[in-house]
């Protein structure tokens, strides 16, 4: 079963400068994460962007789109930033079926060590490999569906907009 793997850019890359006291992109830490983590299913990673979700416009959007659309594996992931990672979801929602889709990033960068990118990632690996078709957002250790999920600010946490209980 093999899995793609789209990097956007997010928090979950982001870096330190300890001059500026500025983070910004240098490259993407994902192959050293897959390789860490030892990861058993063929993953290939492919690099779309480096850039906050903030700065994402409608045409990065569709960028994003379209590779889901035109990549051969049905099972992907998106590295991306959480600020607006619903916003994407629903753009792929809207635009792309057949496979499984799932969106995650993080809230404190990858290179800081104390980072939840690792875990979010793995998460991520687990529920594509065994969701059905359809976009999901996966953080904090759960997924989302992606037309029932939002970024809590006040406690960093994803969380559903309506309770669903049938889960």
């Amino acid at each position: 079963m093999p899995i793609r793997i789209f990097v956007t850019g997010g928090t979950f890359d982001k870096e330190y400068n300890e001059i500026t006291g500025q983070l910004f992109f240098k490259e993407t830490h994902l192959p050293e994460m897959i390789t860490r983590s030892r990861v058993s299913p063929q993953v290939t990673v492919t690099t779309l962007m480096m850039i906050d979700s903030l700065d994402m416009k409608p045409i990065d959007r569709e960028l994003i789109a379209n590779q889901c659309i035109n990549t051969p594996e049905d099972k992907i992931i998106i590295t991306h930033g959480t600020d607006t990672m619903s916003i994407t979801a629903a753009t792929l929602a809207d635009k792309v079926s057949g496979k499984t889709i799932v969106l995650t990033g993080a809230m404190i960068p990858y290179k800081f060590g104390s980072s939840d990118g690792f875990f979010n990632l793995g998460c991520a690996l687990a529920f594509v490999q065994c969701l059905r078709a359809g976009v999901y957002v996966a953080m904090n250790g759960r997924y989302f569906n992606w037309d029932d999920v939002r970024k809590n600010r006040q406690t960093g946490q994803f969380e559903e907009l309506k309770p669903d209980y049938s889960r």
